[in-house]
């Protein structure tokens, strides 16, 4: 048991309004019914030992599978969330949680049926900012756990307990932050796989403190026994990892209990991850496999788990910092080749768009690209809104009834999820793009520096109504049609052949759509013809990869083994006259 919490009899009274003002885009609920039940918020005192800046969430469950902050989420089986934003919460204080409060998927705790739920809290910690845009802004710094609230460390909670509620009975309850996320370890160096993280001088100036890059590097067979070999490089991107993944030098354990993945409908799909880690490992270290440099990109940030490797007003120059500082330090420590038409891009999803995005921001620096189920690459395809032509991303346009968009579906096409339901969610986790969600994230990247110093939005989180300036500055910098198309003249030359994209035809988020009309202008290219590929897996989901012949599952799990004979293909291919294309191999 940790030590009993110092409680003042002063309390921290943080009405709406107040709220509001001290935290731009702080929401209020769209009435003004409030609860009779309040909650007060204290910590244990060698817990809470200086002032906190943060996002205070409050979870009613109606079970305790497992703990009700992992039971949140857009899908129809998410359980309550409650948030409000905290200023200067200074130890011994008591901090009060309206019963008012903005939450998800129940708006208003007003409208919760009265019963037994399983109560949480967590405060999830802000740092003070001043980057170089001049606007000081209060944001999670990434501590290691890839921008994940729930584990973040640091951050405080509560253990979980029974509680009645009945949000018409004026009650009292108090929770105490007893928790806190341990810090995370760094990953060990393997004969394989060594990790690398350097200052980035460039990330450091925007962001006015010290920032850093890494890299997850695996080495090619024989490296230690071929000091001469210089190598290919590939950057496989997406999210933050850990680790390498996807790489594993041991059989599958014998006594690996088999789990169920109701995604893919498959029991047993730990082991059979493992069993293609494994199978990887094997062909990795096998007499016929490539030797080359393979690396995973670690950056997190104080807005997401990744960057989007692109250089942005709100998260800095990151596509810069990877291009010019990262790489060439991997290069410099692991005998890369060193030299663009020796690099190499792919990933799925996230790592899709970086792919796609980087080999036509950096055209000369990398010789081919190989995305997979990318992040919307047109905005006119943005999931299923049109950001230049729609007026709301929510609804339908109707002048008499409501439809809401679909956010995500399964290959039959049944829906689970709405893109409102998926803001909704984000907005009571974070405001200002602070939730560490998948649109908000697309927002700070893309969007322009809004007045209050957060990302402007590119729709009103509560209304789905779309802002049109901001959707003209995303199409100038990001949409990646539209850019390929604009500057299809000087940038063709440069991506002839590089070009390669892949996606399900019932990829759960629509990305397909941006897909087709990607496909539609590279098919329209002359002088030159792009010469590249786009394919599409039947009846697939997220995230296929262009192998046509083994099920989602499988082939999402071999991303590596899929691209590099098509790497190598293309190296045969382009490589210049001198270049060293034989010391790596043996």
């Amino acid at each position: 048991m940790r030590g009993k919490p110092f409680k003042s009899i002063i309390t921290l009274l943080l009405i709406i309004p107040l709220a509001a003002v001290l935290f731009p885009g702080c929401t209020v609920p769209p009435d003004d019914k409030t609860a009779s039940v309040s909650f007060t918020i204290t910590a244990d005192n060698d817990l809470h030992t200086e002032s906190f800046n943060g996002r205070m969430l409050l979870f009613l469950a109606d079970n305790n599978n497992i703990e009700p902050r992992y039971q949140v989420n857009s899908g129809p089986a998410t359980q309550l969330v409650f948030g409000m934003n905290v200023e200067a919460w200074e130890p011994g204080t008591e901090f009060q949680f309206q019963s008012g409060t903005y939450g998800y998927p129940v708006e208003n705790m007003v409208d919760i049926p009265p019963g037994d739920y399983y109560l949480q809290v967590l405060m999830h910690k802000y740092e003070t900012f001043t980057p170089a845009h001049g606007h000081t802004i209060m944001l999670p710094m990434d501590r290691g756990e890839g921008q994940n609230w729930r584990s973040a460390p640091g951050n405080l909670y509560s253990s979980p307990r029974l509680i009645h509620f009945d949000p018409e009975k004026k009650e009292k309850v108090s929770v105490n932050l007893d928790q806190i996320n341990p810090p995370i370890d760094e990953p060990n160096d393997t004969k394989f796989i060594k990790h690398i993280k350097i200052q980035s001088e460039m990330l450091t100036e925007f962001w006015g403190r010290p920032m850093h890059l890494g890299a997850h590097v695996l080495l090619p067979e024989g490296f230690d026994d071929h000091p001469e070999a210089r190598y290919p490089l590939c950057i496989f991107h997406g999210h933050f990892p850990r680790d390498f993944d996807g790489f594993r030098e041991i059989p599958p354990d014998a006594d690996l209990e088999p789990d169920y993945n109701s995604r893919f409908d498959v029991h047993g799909y730990n082991r059979i991850r493992q069993e293609a880690a494994y199978e990887f490992y094997r062909e990795w270290t096998g007499p016929d496999f490539p030797r080359i440099l393979i690396i995973e990109v670690q950056h997190a940030n104080p807005f997401y788990d990744d960057s989007y490797a692109v250089n942005s007003q709100n998260l800095g120059p990151y596509g810069d910092a990877i291009t010019y500082e990262l790489i060439p330090e991997v290069e410099k420590r692991f005998r890369g080749i060193g030299e663009g038409w020796a690099r190499f891009l792919y990933g799925g999803s996230t790592g899709g768009w970086e792919a796609l995005a980087v080999q036509v921001f950096y055209p000369d620096e990398y010789n081919g690209c190989f995305a997979a189920c990318p992040d919307p690459i047109d905005f006119r395809a943005y999931t299923l809104v049109n950001i230049y032509e729609h007026p709301n991303a929510y609804y339908l346009d109707s002048k008499f009834k409501k439809t809401l968009r679909p956010g995500r579906r399964n290959y039959l096409g049944e829906i689970s999820n709405t893109i409102r339901d998926d803001n909704l969610l984000e907005l009571v986790l974070g405001t200002n793009s602070r939730s560490g969600g998948q649109w908000d994230i697309w927002q700070a990247v893309y969007s322009p520096v809004g007045e209050n110093g957060y990302p402007k939005p590119i729709w009103n989180k509560l209304s789905g109504e779309i802002n049109p300036d901001v959707a003209e500055f995303w199409k100038e910098n990001y949409d990646l049609r539209y850019i390929l198309e604009r500057d299809w003249e000087t940038l063709g030359p440069k991506l002839e052949g590089k070009l390669h994209i892949y996606c399900g035809d019932m990829d759960n988020y629509y990305l397909n759509n941006a897909v087709y009309l990607m496909e539609e202008f590279l098919e329209s290219t002359k002088d030159p013809y792009y010469a590249g590929e786009v394919d599409y897996g039947d009846r697939a989901e997220h995230c296929w990869n262009g192998d046509q012949t083994r099920p989602n599952h499988l082939s999402r799990l071999r991303y590596n083994q899929m691209y590099v004979p098509k790497i190598l293909k293309r190296i045969s291919e382009t490589a210049p006259a001198g270049a060293d294309i034989t010391s790596w191999k043996y």
